[in-house]
């Protein structure tokens, strides 16, 4: 069965796309904290804070929850001109 997405609720959608960025943010910010604890900065470099690692996830976040709905708000403009994407449901 063909079925069509007209319209996706932006601030849901933000809300979990700005769990999402914070999570993958982690993903990020973790592997870097642990370089910069074991790695000397180079010759007229500084050494990257934890302010900063901590930042990271916070602002992945945050991005997502201004931008996902903005994102959607387009879509569903979009969608009221052209239909939406179309996708197939199988099974019942």
């Amino acid at each position: 069965m063909i079925r069509r997405l007209s319209r996706i609720a932006p601030w849901q959608a933000g809300k979990v796309a700005a769990v999402l960025y914070f999570l993958f943010g982690l993903l990020f910010a973790i592997p870097f904290a642990l370089m910069n604890m074991f790695v000397d900065p180079a010759p007229g470099q500084i050494q990257g804070s934890l302010a900063f690692t901590i930042a990271i996830p916070i602002f992945y976040g945050l991005a997502g929850l201004i931008f996902v709905p903005f994102g959607c708000w387009v879509y569903n403009l979009v969608a009221k001109w052209v239909g939406g994407l179309e996708f197939t449901v199988e099974g019942g």
